[in-house]
C-alpha cells in the first residue's frame, strides 16, 4: 500500500461553522428522501403555482442539521424535457415553504409541442456546428422546451459525439429551435482540464485483496472506487489494476503502476475533503465512487471528466512519459462531477465560468487539504505542469489575469470568453474572500491581489469560503446561475451558515465588489 516518493503531515478535518450546515444521508435514507420528494411532487407543484402540464422529477435532497430540507428539481413541460427549467425548493422543519431557487422566473409554456422543423433538420444543425473542432461519429436529437432564454421555445437538443482535435472524447450539446431551426445554444458535456506528472510522493492508497490472490487497486473504504489501465485505449474500462504484494509504482512513468498510484490517491482524497468539509459521501452524494482510466490514448497531453460514466480519465501527455494525474488535476476533475451532481451549471458563457471556477476553488482546496509536502498547497492551477514551458502556472487565483487571458473582474464581455479564462473573476473573489487582497505570502508561495475598486479586502479564511461556496452550490445555484447569481446564492449562504450581517457575510459582499460584481 505505500508508493512513490514522500509525504508529510496529516489531512486535516476543518471546523464546521455552526449554522446550519448539511448533515450526511447514508445512501438509503438518501434513496428514502428523494423518493418521497417524488411521492409529493405533485403537491410542490401546485404550492409553486405551476402549470398544469408541468411536473417535477427529484433529483437531490439536501438535509440541514436545523430540520431544514432542500430539494432540487428539474421539470418537464407535456411530457418533454424543460432545459433550464431546474429549481430548489427551500422548506422548514414544520414544513413551511421558505423561498425557491429557480434557474428561470419564466413561466413555462409553449403555444404547442408540434416542431415544423424535423429532427433530421436539428442534427444538420448540430453536426455543422460540431464541425471544425470535433470528428462526429453520432448524432441524436430529442424535443425539449428551452427555458434558459428570455421566454421559454419549443426546442431540439441534440447531442453530437466523437473525438476533438486533440483527442479528447466529445459530447456537444446543440439547442436548435424546433420552429425556426436556428441555433440558439451549444456547450461541450466533457469537462477538460491538464495536468503534472510523479508528483505527491510515498502515499497510502486503498487496496482489495483478491479471491484469485494478490491485490486489486479498488478502494472498499470511499465507495469501491477503481483504477482501471486503458493501455491506450480510449473505449471501455480497460483491465484493472491488480498487484502481487500491494506494493504498487516505483515513482516513474516507465512502471504502469505509478499514474494508477497518483490517480487512486487523487481520488480517496478529493473523497476525503468532501466528507471532511462537508459532510458529503462521495461525488453525487450517495456513497458510490467513480472511476479512475489512466493511460488513455497515444501521448494524449489532457485529463477529463465524463458525467456518462461516471468517472476521470487521464493522458499520459507528451511522449507518453508524463501522465496527468497530479492532484490538483483529480480534485479539478472531479468536482465537475460535485457541480454535475448539484447545481449543474452549464458548461458556457458565465454559468460555465462558474462551473470551470468550482472545479479550480475544490482543486486548490484538495490540495491543501492532502497537507503533502510533495505538493503543498497554493492558489496556482497546474503550477507543477509546465505547460506555457517557462515553468509558468496555467493559472492564478490572486490574479488571473497573470495568464494573459483570465479576467480580473466582471464586465458585460466576461460571458463571451472561455469558461476557463471567464472563471477568473470567480476564482479571484474566491482568493480574496479567502487571504484578502494585497501582499501575502502563503506556503513560500508570493501574492498579490488587486481590487477592482482600490478597496481593502480582509479574507475569512479558506475553510470558511469553502463552506460559504459549497452550501451555495448545492441548494441555491441552479444550471443558469450567472455572476449576479453567484453573489446572491454566496450571501444567502453566508447568511445561512453565520448570519446576516456578520463578518463573513460583509466580506463576501465586500469581495464581490472587489471583482465589480454588484
Amino acid at each position: 500500500m505505500v508508493v512513490l516518493a514522500l509525504q508529510n503531515g496529516a489531512t486535516a478535518a476543518p471546523a464546521h461553522p455552526s449554522g446550519a450546515t448539511a448533515v450526511p444521508l447514508t445512501a438509503s435514507a438518501r434513496a428514502a428522501a428523494l423518493k418521497s420528494a417524488q411521492e409529493s411532487s405533485g403537491s410542490t407543484a401546485r404550492e409553486l403555482g405551476l402549470g398544469a402540464q408541468e411536473k417535477l422529477i427529484a433529483q437531490d435532497v439536501v438535509k440541514d442539521a436545523d430540520g431544514t430540507v432542500h430539494t432540487r428539481y428539474e421539470r418537464t413541460y407535456a411530457g418533454l424535457p424543460v432545459l433550464g427549467g431546474d429549481l430548489v425548493t427551500h422548506v422548514t422543519k414544520s414544513g413551511a415553504l421558505k423561498g425557491v431557487s429557480k434557474a428561470t422566473k419564466a413561466r413555462i409554456s409553449v403555444a404547442s409541442t408540434d416542431a415544423t422543423v424535423s429532427t433530421a433538420s436539428a442534427k444538420k444543425t448540430a453536426l455543422k456546428t460540431a464541425a471544425g473542432s470535433t470528428k462526429a461519429t453520432s448524432a441524436t436529437a430529442r424535443k425539449v422546451v428551452w427555458a434558459a432564454g428570455a421566454k421559454p421555445v419549443l426546442a431540439y437538443e441534440s447531442v453530437v459525439k466523437g473525438l476533438q482535435d486533440d483527442g479528447t472524447p466529445s459530447e456537444l450539446h446543440v439547442v436548435t429551435d424546433a420552429r425556426t431551426g436556428k441555433k440558439i445554444y451549444s456547450y461541450e458535456a466533457v469537462d477538460t482540464g491538464t495536468g503534472t506528472s510523479e508528483y505527491s510522493g510515498t502515499v497510502t492508497i486503498g487496496t482489495t485483496a483478491s479471491a484469485s490472490g494478490g491485490y486489486d487497486l479498488v478502494d472498499a473504504g470511499r465507495g469501491g472506487h477503481k483504477t482501471y489501465d486503458l493501455n491506450g485505449g480510449t473505449n471501455g474500462t480497460g483491465t484493472l489494476f491488480h498487484d502481487a504484494d500491494d506494493k504498487w509504482g516505483d515513482g516513474t512513468p516507465a512502471n504502469r503502476q505509478t499514474a494508477a498510484v497518483d490517480a487512486a490517491y487523487g481520488a480517496a482524497v478529493t473523497w476525503d475533503f468532501y466528507k471532511s468539509a462537508f459532510n458529503r459521501n462521495g461525488i453525487a452524494g450517495d456513497g458510490k465512487a467513480a472511476y479512475s482510466r489512466v493511460h488513455y490514448g497515444n501521448a494524449y497531453v489532457n485529463a477529463f471528466w465524463d458525467d456518462n460514466c461516471f468517472c476521470m480519465t487521464y493522458g499520459d501527455g507528451s511522449g507518453n512519459n508524463h501522465p496527468l494525474t497530479a492532484l490538483d488535476v483529480a480534485g479539478h476533475e472531479m468536482s465537475h462531477g460535485l457541480t454535475a451532481a448539484t447545481a449543474g451549471l452549464k458548461y458556457s458563457r458565465e454559468s460555465g465560468g462558474l462551473n470551470e471556477a468550482t472545479s479550480d476553488i475544490f482543486g486548490t482546496s484538495v490540495e491543501f487539504f492532502a497537507n503533502n509536502s510533495s505538493d503543498p498547497g497554493d492558489y496556482l492551477i497546474g503550477e507543477k505542469i509546465d505547460i506555457n514551458g517557462d515553468g509558468t502556472p496555467l493559472r492564478y487565483m490572486d490574479k488571473p489575469s497573470k495568464d494573459g487571458g483570465s479576467a480580473d473582474y466582471w464586465s458585460r464581455n466576461v460571458g463571451r470568453l472561455d469558461v476557463h479564462y471567464s472563471s477568473g473573476v470567480a476564482n479571484h473573489f474566491f482568493y480574496l474572500l479567502s487571504e484578502g487582497s494585497g501582499a501575502k505570502t502563503v506556503n513560500g508561495v508570493s501574492y498579490n491581489s488587486p481590487t477592482y475598486d482600490g478597496s481593502t479586502v480582509t479574507g475569512i479564511g479558506r475553510d470558511k469560503a469553502d463552506q460559504i461556496w459549497y452550501r451555495a452550490l448545492s441548494t441555491y445555484f441552479t444550471s443558469s446561475t450567472n455572476y449576479a447569481g453567484a453573489r446572491t446564492g454566496t450571501l444567502q449562504a453566508a447568511s445561512d451558515l453565520y448570519g446576516a450581517g456578520s463578518a463573513e457575510y460583509n466580506a463576501v459582499a465586500a469581495a464581490w465588489k472587489a471583482v465589480n460584481v454588484n
